[in-house]
């Protein structure tokens, strides 16, 4: 096993000593780093993106390959023969197939959401994946009040007659109008809070429901709280959802929470079609005249253009966009820049920021502690006692102090160390100055 290498210099070579499900956490003060930017990256970008975005990828010393029609089985293809680094895709979807394929380091979701790639795939193969959160929250809380308004003014019933050649002032004089109506929010992130803004410059009151949210948090934002989604839509005009798709959101918008829900009232969805149960959704629109505004459907084409066929759009209650929440030029100008940020730090120093599938907590059930003159070759020999008593380590932070004299290495096990195994680790190198095994569950 060749590990000779400094405690400083380990993150740049710990992969070829053989550990598996090792984790490296470098000091943040002490990031490693190359500024002559000698390491050429390739990105293959699989979707439509920003000239500024690939200009400033090719920039930072990336080779760029872009296509935007890559899907399916052309974008295995593509990463197979491309034997790209990185990968960055707007909706089209990461499959396990596509992980196998090629050398991928990284998966970059340039926009908010990630449940069009494989995570769960991804990690298994310690291929990191980032999004862009935040970047397109204006755009999206905009497309959602322009909803709501076309909603209540019936606009796209309106421009359909005007161009029919129908005058029909008469049944669209009728509108409820925002002034006094009141806004639920499910979901506060950073789009749900772009919406109170908004809901409070039309003079519209706003109760909220997220898993983070309490009374304290409520009252500073100056919405009323609400413990449940149930409570949000029985006290509401308008329910907005705002949730990312994960296990506990699929379906959260049922029968239930339409049951409650005023006749005649409004639900706006432009997070995930798979949040609402689309047969209680069909149901409630016949029964309870329910309106939807929907920028999400349950059988999206998977390609920009193509055949749309959901029996939804064919009420007259609904109006649709074709998911184009985050599709404003501002929005995709934010989001350009923040995944040419992510590859730079990623190429730079090795550490992807947004990262979504790093372990929060690892099977480690031991540490240990080894506090050691920096070195060569002090943390080889410390990981060859390891690897001799089969305990594989599970994640590692090494932390050099003041002036490279020395360092500390806390590095967790799935397993303890015999006393044995201690000793021959404290005492077969005269640069370790001491060392410790905690037990942590």
């Amino acid at each position: 096993m060749d590990c000779s290498v400094t405690s400083s210099d380990c993150g740049l070579r710990i992969a070829d000593c053989g550990f598996d499900k090792l984790k490296l956490l470098l000091n943040p003060q002490s990031e490693i780093r190359n500024p002559k930017s000698a390491i050429t990256m390739k990105v293959l970008i699989a979707d439509k993106f920003e000239e500024s975005g690939i200009n400033g990828l090719r920039e930072i010393g990336c080779e760029v390959i872009y296509n935007a029609d890559l899907k399916d089985e052309s974008l295995v293809k593509a990463i197979a023969e491309s034997q790209a680094d990185v990968l960055v895709v707007r909706s089209t979807r990461v499959t396990e197939a596509m992980l196998d394929k090629g050398r991928l380091s990284l998966v970059v979701r340039a926009g908010a959401g990630f449940n069009t790639i494989d995570v769960k795939a991804a990690s298994a193969r310690g291929v990191y994946v980032s999004n862009c959160p935040g970047k397109n929250s204006i755009a999206v809380a905009e497309l959602a009040f322009a909803l709501i308004l076309s909603l209540d003014r019936r606009i796209a019933d309106n421009v359909a007659d005007l161009r029919a050649g129908k005058w029909n002032k008469k049944e669209y004089s009728n509108a409820r109008g925002l002034y006094g109506r009141t806004v639920g929010l499910i979901g506060l992130g950073q789009i749900g809070r772009e919406m109170i803004q908004r809901a409070k410059a039309f003079g519209m009151d706003v109760v909220g429901w997220s898993r983070s949210l309490t009374p304290e948090s409520a009252a500073e934002m100056g919405i009323s709280f609400r413990q449940t989604i149930i409570e949000v839509a029985h006290d509401c005009d308008i329910l907005s959802l705002h949730l990312a798709l994960a296990p506990d959101t699929r379906g959260v918008i049922n029968a239930d929470v339409f049951e409650v829900m005023r006749p005649g009232s409004y639900i706006i969805n432009t997070s995930r079609a798979e949040i609402i149960d689309q047969s209680a959704l069909l149901q409630a629109i016949k029964t309870k005249g329910i309106r939807a505004g929907l920028d999400v459907f349950a059988s999206e084409p998977a390609s920009a253009t193509g055949e749309f066929s959901d029996s939804v759009v064919q009420l007259s209650n609904v109006y649709g966009t074709h998911h184009i929440g985050a599709s404003t030029d501002q929005a995709q100008e934010a989001i350009a820049t923040e995944t040419v940020r992510i590859i730079r730090t990623f190429k730079e120093t090795g550490k992807v920021p947004n990262v979504v599938n790093l372990s929060e907590q690892t099977p480690a059930t031991h540490l240990l502690i080894v506090r050691h003159r920096d070195r060569p070759g002090v943390l080889a020999h410390v990981f060859n006692e390891i690897k001799a008593a089969n305990i594989n380590v599970q994640e590692m932070e090494n932390i050099v102090f003041a002036g490279a004299e020395a360092a500390i290495a806390r590095i967790g096990l799935d397993a303890p160390l015999k006393d044995v195994t201690l000793v021959r680790i404290r005492d077969a190198n005269s640069d370790i100055i001491e060392i410790k095994l905690i037990q942590l569950k």
